[in-house]
């Protein structure tokens, strides 16, 4: 590296980069230094390019690791930064370009190295690593000084302590990628990491105070979505006649280092995503989310993880609990409003699904909204292209649904909304519908395109969920809503007498060749069985509640009566289907007396009347249906191999080489 431009392929053979990892010890106040921090290349565009920046770094760390043992230019190299980070908040404060970008520099050469070192070795040997000094082969210093605690506890105190200025976004960007590397030893493990040398430093020690103002800024960074300054703008004053050599050198690299922070993301995946406008905020999301993730240490609970279940509004003047640790305040409608419009990305909706699930707060500060369609409108759109999202996303925005829907009064307040001209939804135009009819449509959709694609009973039991917790509360629905809930039975009723016919010839079948292996169509029959009987108590549960508010619901089941008749008497359904046989047949009775040729109009007309006219004393009581969510045991089995692919397909600037991941199959969702 150094003052000169250089092409990323000429790294391994770069003058500076050669000492560093050679044989001869560098004295921290050597002038070196800053002539290694004096660098420019042309910053990689693609996952190619950032594979081959990998691929030179590898060669670059494997002559370190060999020498750094009788060197210790790797603890020079840190001790260096870490003096250079203490005058950072001054140097901003006056605008000293030249000191904020040789320290961006330096951090760029550590995070490299980290990335590297961490992939290759224990975290023990790369401690160790750290502490390797200027002595005989293999002797390390005697203090008692952790470099390797003291680089992360001054990577976190860049992040929550420097100011957010053009001229410091991308060393503050640069920090919060250098702690995702720091924490990337559970990409190269199986198994769910319960111990970890980083996990320690940051759940015990200096670290440890800095957790709510940690939290709080990533918070912030992910509201604000800052944008990076434009390319060479901001970033170095106008060059004078008298400027001299180095300010000229500085802004004749400015464009090539800014341009490291508009690529997009660390793999061809997420480089073509557009909508990444702020690499600060995605950056600091994904740190949050793998803070949070950590593990419990076995007598430490995670301080990330009690910081964001128990933040408050600003607003809320109550004190704290003695009893929380690391609270701290946040304005509720600013992250309101981001995550309402951030919901394409599925960091944003892991978020969402935390604070929902884990923050009583931000749950009844949402729940209290008059404006919820401004949330679950996004968390609808990603259902309805289910197609498009990877599995995690689609089961993250359907929680979020379950968790919302165990609210009475969100499930009343959803058919007060009138949405007008749907356009994502083309299956129908929808000039004007409630988002509570909307809200069903879209989960019924989910739920046909589960039985025909992925067939996972999981998802149908949580779509099946949230409806059964609206049915209740089911107001004025759309005549397009009630008609698929009844299409969804005409499918499952279909599909029932289907795996009823090959159970019965190939019990036939059986009798003649007992050799033949029996498909499990019982197990089949009763998966079946059980999704019909949740579909006729939905229906039940919005006939008895309400009946009155629901024509358009009635003139389906009527138009649809002979589906049911099949049911009538089966064991299974019986005493569900004594409701919606009742109406069914009282409605029909009017509609007889009222003669042929009737008009869509008149039947509604004359269910209207009729609702008045039933004995509600006649319909049977059942238990309420109410569905809550519970969180899987052991749920970091699936939240941490999540957080880690999101962080490998979306974080900037950082690739990790494919055949090195072994928390995750990559041909995954």
């Amino acid at each position: 590296m150094g003052s000169n431009s250089s092409r990323i392929s000429d790294l391994p053979k770069n003058e500076y980069l050669q000492k560093l990892s050679g044989t001869e010890s560098v004295s921290e106040n050597d002038p070196f230094w800053n002539q290694l921090f004096s660098f420019s290349f042309p910053a990689p565009t693609s996952s190619s390019e950032l594979k081959l920046l990998e691929e030179a770094t590898i060669s670059v760390c494997k002559s370190l690791v060999e020498n750094n043992p009788r060197t210790g230019n790797l603890g020079a190299l840190t001790k260096v930064f870490l003096s250079r980070t203490r005058e950072l908040r001054l140097s901003a404060e006056c605008q000293n370009h030249i000191f904020i970008w040789q320290t961006h520099n330096a951090l760029f050469i550590i995070c490299c190295l980290l990335k590297v070192f961490i992939c290759e070795m224990s975290e023990e040997e790369l401690q160790l690593h750290f502490m390797y000094e200027e002595k005989s082969p293999g002797s390390y210093s005697s203090n008692s000084e952790d470099l390797l605690e003291e680089l992360l506890c001054s990577l976190v105190q860049l992040i929550t302590d420097t100011p957010l200025l053009d001229i410091t976004y991308e060393i503050s960007v640069e920090a919060i990628s250098a702690m995702v590397v720091f924490l990337s030893c559970q990409l190269f493990h199986k198994e769910v990491l319960r111990q970890s040398i980083s996990h320690k430093y940051l759940m015990q020690g200096p670290c440890l105070p800095y957790t709510s103002k940690l939290v709080k800024t990533l918070l912030y960074n992910f509201i604000r979505q800052e944008k990076p300054p434009p390319p060479g703008t901001h970033v170095f004053p106008p060059q004078s006649d008298g400027g001299g050599l180095l300010y000229g050198l500085a802004s004749g690299v400015a464009t090539g280092l800014w341009s490291v922070f508009t690529l997009g993301g660390a793999s061809s995946k997420a480089a073509a995503s557009p909508e990444l406008t702020s690499p600060l905020a995605n950056q600091s999301l994904l740190l949050l989310l793998v803070l949070v993730n950590l593990t419990d240490a076995p007598d430490t609970p995670n301080p990330y993880r009690q910081a964001v279940t128990s933040f408050k509004n600003t607003q809320d003047s109550s004190p704290f609990p003695s009893s929380v640790p690391h609270a701290f305040q946040i304005n509720f409608n600013s992250l309101y409003t981001a995550l309402c419009e951030q919901q394409t990305s599925d960091q944003a909706t892991l978020l969402l699904y935390t604070l929902l699930h884990q923050n009583s707060n931000v749950r009844t500060y949402m729940l209290a909204r008059t404006d919820m369609e401004n949330l679950v409108l996004p968390i609808l759109e990603i259902l309805y292209h289910v197609e498009e999202r990877n599995s995690h996303h689609v089961y993250m925005a359907l929680i979020i649904l379950l968790i919302l829907t165990e609210d009475d009064g969100f499930n009343r307040s959803i058919h007060e909304v009138i949405l007008k001209n749907i356009t994502w939804y083309s299956e129908r135009v929808l000039t004007e519908i409630s988002l509570g009819s909307l809200l069903i449509l879209v989960v019924i959709r989910t739920i046909q395109y589960n039985m025909t694609r992925t067939r996972d009973k999981y998802l149908h039991t949580n779509c099946l969920a949230a409806l059964a917790n609206m049915s209740a509360q089911f107001r004025s629905l759309h005549q397009y809503a009630a008609q698929r809930i009844i299409s969804l039975f005409s499918l499952l009723s279909k599909k029932h007498n289907k795996v009823l016919e090959q159970a019965t010839q190939s019990l036939r079948g059986s009798l003649s060749s007992s050799d033949v292996p029996l498909p499990d169509y019982a197990q089949d029959l009763s998966v079946i069985e059980e999704v019909i009987r949740m579909m006729l108590e939905i229906i039940n549960s919005c006939l008895t509640n309400s009946l009155h508010h629901n024509p358009n619901l009635v003139y389906a089941l009527l138009y649809k009566r002979d589906l049911f008749e099949q049911f009538r008497t089966h064991p299974s359904f019986q005493d569900i289907m004594q409701n919606i046989d009742l109406v069914i047949s009282f409605f029909s009775s009017r509609l007889l007396q009222a003669g042929a040729e009737l008009s869509v109009e008149r039947v509604l007309e004359i269910i209207k009347q009729g609702v008045v006219a039933l004995p509600k004393d006649r319909l049977k009581k059942f238990p309420e249906l109410k569905f809550k969510y519970v969180e899987e045991e052991q749920p970091e089995e699936f939240f941490i191999p999540y957080v880690w692919s999101l962080v490998y397909n979306s974080a900037v600037g950082l690739y990790w080489n494919p055949q090195d991941i072994q928390l995750f199959t990559m041909d995954s969702d």
